[in-house]
Formats: structure tokens, C-alpha cells, sequence
């Protein structure tokens, strides 16, 4: 567990140095519950954004860790906690209870219920859904519901179209 720890921080490091951020760009956001926040939910954070209970921000790019952490904007980075909202663009990890994203989502979603509406890379948990997708999904119900091997399928279902 300690190496993959390790490991995960090691990619977050290497993804906060790798991706220029804004000038308007905060790099930390510490949230109670929106809006007791340090910077309004109108602000993008890039670098760590904890949220005690629930925060709100535009865009998000490096480690977002809460119990809920909402995104109206996009996410890029690593997501752990119980409930994640992504409204536009999500890329990189999550791993939480339920991980949601409006838009694509590139990377792994792990946790009881993934959604995202175009999926490229793998949703891993009890329950995955998306429309379309580009990979793979492990679970005990998975939707794919464009193109996939079949619209649903149990333990294992995918698409590479």
C-alpha cells in the first residue's frame, strides 16, 4: 500500500510540474463547505485542493482530495475521497464512492459507481456507465450504451471503436 502510495504522489508531483497552469491559478483551496472556503468557487486551483466536507471550483489540476469535491469546469490529476463531480472534462484518476463526470473522462475511475459520458481507459467498480467509450469496464454491472461489446454486461464489457 505504502508503494502505491508512494508511487501515485510521485505522478502527482511530476503532473503539477508538467502542466503550465494560469497566472489566475490558486495553488491550494481548503474547504470546510462551500463557501467557507479559501478562494470563491469561481477560482481554478492548481496544486491541492482539500475539502473537509464540500468544495467547489472551477477548474482543478493536480491532487483534489475531499469527501465531496465538485469541478464545473475540468479536472486534470488524481481525485480520492467519496464523492466526485466533474462537469466538464475529466482526466487522470479517481477513486472514490461514486466518481461522475458530464463530459470525457481519460484515465481510471475506481470506485462503487463510475459514470462519465465518454469513457477512454478503465472504469473499475460495482457499477460503470458511460455512453460511449474507448476501453475497458470491471464490474458486477456495466453499461456502455453506443458501441460497446454489449450495451450491458456483467463482470467484464468494452469498446475500442
Amino acid at each position: 500500500m505504502k508503494k502505491v502510495l508512494t508511487i501515485t504522489l510521485l505522478f502527482a508531483a511530476l503532473l503539477l510540474i508538467a502542466v503550465p497552469s494560469q497566472a489566475s491559478d490558486k495553488p491550494v483551496q481548503l474547504a470546510l463547505f462551500n463557501p467557507v472556503q479559501i478562494f470563491g468557487e469561481d477560482q481554478s486551483i492548481a496544486g491541492l485542493r482539500l475539502s473537509l466536507i464540500y468544495g467547489k471550483n472551477v477548474n482543478v489540476t493536480g491532487i483534489d482530495a475531499g469527501l465531496v469535491t465538485a469541478t464545473t469546469g475540468d479536472f486534470t490529476g488524481i481525485q480520492y475521497g467519496l464523492v466526485h463531480l466533474v462537469n466538464g472534462d475529466g482526466t487522470g484518476f479517481q477513486m472514490g464512492g461514486v466518481n461522475l463526470v458530464d463530459g470525457s473522462f481519460f484515465g481510471l475511475q475506481y470506485g462503487w459507481f463510475n459514470s462519465a459520458n465518454h469513457m477512454e481507459g478503465l472504469q473499475l467498480g460495482l457499477i460503470n456507465t458511460t455512453k460511449t467509450a474507448q476501453g475497458v469496464q470491471i464490474g458486477l454491472l456495466n453499461f456502455i450504451k453506443t458501441d460497446g461489446f454489449m450495451p450491458f454486461f456483467p463482470i467484464v464489457n468494452w469498446s475500442f471503436k
